[in-house]
């Protein structure tokens, strides 16, 4: 079915053939400019959000950004995209020219470009892969007239202040038949637990797909993808923060300000601090499943060199060579 490509090159700035680190830095720069937190127009922003997201979540895989350059080049111009022959992605094709249903989310963070090609389980189902899935099978006392509906798989997007407070969102569910093009949508609250991990799936009880002959719908299930944050990555319920600091910081020590999901605390960096070296800040990461402890929050130092020099910079450099002692070649 015709759908709108998502030109995620576009949406990140970035040329086809950027590096890794280019696409690395065009994230974070969109990503603090669109975060809903510091943005003024807080709907818009989220959107905007959003849509980096997804394509960070493509094009900073590389198997996901491979994939997707061969769908980019059958790209054609204007709002409709059918992918290449015999690449079906995630999605099901009906054997035997069986009755199938095609499926279109919203409210999960992705769209319908990326969860046909790059979700969790593609949009589209049939009576004898839906109906009675390897999840649910059939119910029981329904006989062989009933069959429990099928169980469907999407990815929600979970910001990182999400899984810290946990949240209700708002998702709808579209079930369209393609033959006769008739559409049936249900919307529906979906709690966000605190302490959600990435991958972890959240069931949704009856809202899959219908049953046969009386029989009972099967489940929603969305698997949880965090959503990349330019200042924090993920690691369990721990988060880790770059620093950058300049020689003379790390040599004669410091204090400074460091951003934590509950807003920005100081920390002292101890003389003699070396590249690389984490420094961990107490109870700041994320919730620890359901018991209320909470991760910690690792400041990774990374020692930034001046590129430029003004000739009294490099005066300065030039006496420091020749009075320090310090030789990091020395092995004893």
């Amino acid at each position: 079915m015709p759908m709108e490509f998502k030109d995620y090159y576009a949406i990140l700035g970035v040329p086809r053939d950027a590096s890794d680190e280019e696409i690395k830095k065009a994230f974070r720069k969109l990503a603090r400019q669109y975060h809903p937190d510091v943005a003024r127009d807080k709907k818009l922003a989220e959107e905007k959000f959003k849509e980096i997201n997804e394509a960070y979540e493509v094009l900073g895989d590389p198997d996901k950004r491979k994939k997707y350059d061969t769908l980019g080049a059958n790209w054609q111009a204007g709002a409709e995209f059918e992918p290449p022959p015999g690449w079906r992605g995630r999605a099901w094709q009906a054997p035997g020219g069986g009755r199938a249903y095609e499926f279109h989310f919203g409210g999960t963070g992705f769209s319908d470009f990326f969860e046909q090609f790059f979700g969790s389980r593609g949009g589209w189902g049939d009576l004898s892969e839906m109906f009675g899935s390897a999840r649910g099978g059939g119910a029981p006392g329904a006989g062989e007239a009933g069959r429990r509906g099928g169980d469907v798989e999407g990815d929600l997007l979970v910001t990182l202040e999400e899984a810290l407070r946990g949240s209700v969102r708002t998702v709808s569910l579209q079930r369209v038949d393609p033959r006769t093009g008739r559409a049936v949508t249900d919307s529906f609250k979906v709690r966000i637990p605190a302490g959600v991990q990435d991958g972890q799936t959240i069931r949704v009880p009856a809202k899959g797909a219908e049953g046969v002959g009386g029989a009972p719908p099967g489940d929603l299930f969305l698997r949880v993808r965090l959503a990349a944050h330019p200042d924090f990555r993920p690691r369990g319920a721990d988060l880790y923060h770059d620093l950058a600091l300049a020689p003379w910081e790390a040599v004669l020590g410091t204090t400074v300000n460091v951003p934590t999901l509950d807003g920005s605390v100081t920390l002292r960096i101890p003389a003699g601090t070396n590249n690389g070296q984490q420094l961990r800040v107490r109870g700041r990461g994320l919730p620890r499943g359901t018991t209320g402890e909470r991760g910690d929050l690792y400041v990774v130092v990374n020692i930034e060199l001046p590129t430029q020099l003004t000739a009294a910079e490099r005066e300065l450099w030039e006496k420091l060579g020749r009075t320090s002692r310090f030789n990091p070649r020395q092995t004893s």
